[in-house]
């Protein structure tokens, strides 16, 4: 963003923490061999521990996540701090601005629960370690509108909105950039990309894993908030939305919002929940739980470009693959030419996100022959670039920059939580499927016509 500061230290909370030893220290060894971290690097956390201890926990890190680069790791021992101290004593953060010395512009990362944000946020102001400064915050982002509404009068009180980001990393991978750049980049797509000439779109984010150990979290959370509130309407909102006007990233974020704003809040006739079977058995899960494990859902966009276009998107543990699908049909011809037992499927786009990254365009061709007959075909493009910078790399360095782009504003998220907000909790039933299926049979009755649910490959 123009006039933004560079941000000239880094501190992040929740130091010895689960995220940081999974995503932040490989990120920051990453960030030092690539040239784009050079200054004080500050972990703050109540762990009874040394800035050696949190060293070897940094090397554990890395030696589990990537491996160690022993120059750049160096690097980052003589940069890393740590405080430990109770995010409720001012004393920690005294501590820490007296360790931020002449550092003007810090970015602080709130790896910590919600519940902390405000105690922290408030410390912050009181100890002059807001001034000037950034926050990024992790999602959830929220639990519901309300809220959300909350938290974001909570850092608002302190950071302004250009000052805050909101941190998925599903926003920084090079697939989900990739569909906006492909969108965009290219005019091939425009004249068909509306209502006339879509008839069907579908979104898949599957996985073949279950809660991972994670079930008192999951209990918590459950599919609707852990990735339809967030990924699935993320990756909604960059392949429907209008162009920005402007080659500004408010103007981008602008259109996101737009276009989370026209989608109809869901009810529960639009929605089939489902738990695999084995869930209840999870350590931290209750026995008579009915949070979801899979949750499915028809929704409109109500505006000019999308009106009357169905939008199916599902997500899930324990289905049959972990693979992230977009299939945009096409309406078929008007008139059928060729003399043919079947018309085949309808024309598509299909964009591959994972664990490929791949585009692929369906089309009819003529098989050889004297008949006029045909098969489907598609046109496979198929990206692979081993240099790409993981996402929480990208993402930390867009916020050291000052680039909100690729971060959720406040307008989009609690356009967000406006969707599924009616149907949270036990809004609807939760049915049971057996691992390895693709839900509860329950979910077919969305498609509500010709054709089925699109079954992701992950490949190209």
């Amino acid at each position: 963003m123009a006039g933004a500061k560079t941000s000239d230290a880094l501190v992040f909370f929740g130091a010895t923490g689960d995220l940081a030893y999974k995503q932040i220290f490989p990120a920051l060894q990453s960030m030092i061999r690539h040239g784009h971290l050079d200054m004080p690097v500050i972990g703050v956390a109540k762990s009874g521990w040394s800035v050696d201890d949190l060293v070897k926990r940094a090397r554990d890190s890395l030696e589990e996540h990537g491996g160690v680069d022993e120059d750049a790791f160096a690097t980052l021992t003589k940069v890393l701090r740590y405080i430990d101290g109770d995010y409720t004593d001012p004393a920690t953060f005294d501590a820490l601005r007296s360790e931020l010395g002449d550092a003007r512009h810090p970015v602080h990362y709130l790896a910590i629960p919600p519940s902390l944000f405000g105690t922290v946020v408030k410390e912050l102001a009181r100890s002059g370690s807001a001034d000037g400064a950034k926050v990024v915050v992790e999602k959830p982002f929220g639990r519901d509108l309300e809220s959300a509404m909350e938290l974001n009068r909570t850092l608002r009180e302190v950071f302004p909105e250009r000052s805050i980001f909101r941190i998925d990393h599903y926003l920084g991978k090079e697939p989900v950039e990739n569909l906006l750049y492909f969108r965009f980049a290219n005019s091939f797509l425009e004249p068909i990309w509306n209502r006339e000439h879509v008839r069907r779109v579908q979104i898949t984010v599957a996985e073949s894993f279950g809660v991972a150990g994670r079930g008192r979290f999951y209990e918590e959370a459950g599919a609707i908030r852990d990735v339809i509130q967030n990924h699935v309407l993320q990756v909604l909102s960059l392949l429907t939305m209008d162009p920005p006007a402007e080659r500004d990233p408010e103007a981008l974020r602008d259109e996101k919002a737009r276009l989370l704003k026209s989608i109809a809040p869901l009810t529960p006739k639009q929605v089939v929940r489902g738990q695999f079977r084995g869930y209840r058995d999870e350590k931290g899960v209750a026995k008579d739980s009915t949070v979801e494990t899979f949750a499915a859902a028809r929704l409109h966009v109500d505006s000019w470009r999308w009106a009357n276009v169905p939008f199916l998107i599902r997500t899930g543990k324990r289905l049959p693959i972990t693979a992230t699908e977009i299939l945009v049909e096409f309406r078929r011809p008007p008139q059928i030419v060729f003399d043919e037992p079947r018309p085949g499927d309808a024309n598509a786009v299909r964009f591959v996100l994972s664990p490929d990254v791949a585009i692929g365009l369906r089309a009819r061709a003529k098989v050889p022959g004297e008949k006029l007959a045909g098969e489907d075909v598609e046109l496979v493009a198929r990206h692979h670039h081993p240099d790409e910078l993981p996402p929480y790399e990208r993402l930390l360095g867009d916020a050291m920059r000052g680039d909100p782009t690729f971060f959720a504003g406040e307008d989009a998220v609690q356009a967000a939580w406006k969707v599924v907000d009616p149907i949270l909790g036990d809004a609807t039933p939760v049915y049971s499927y057996e691992p390895g299926t693709w839900g509860p049979a329950e979910a077919d009755a969305l498609i509500d016509g010709s054709g089925s649910w699109h079954e992701p490959t992950g490949t190209a």
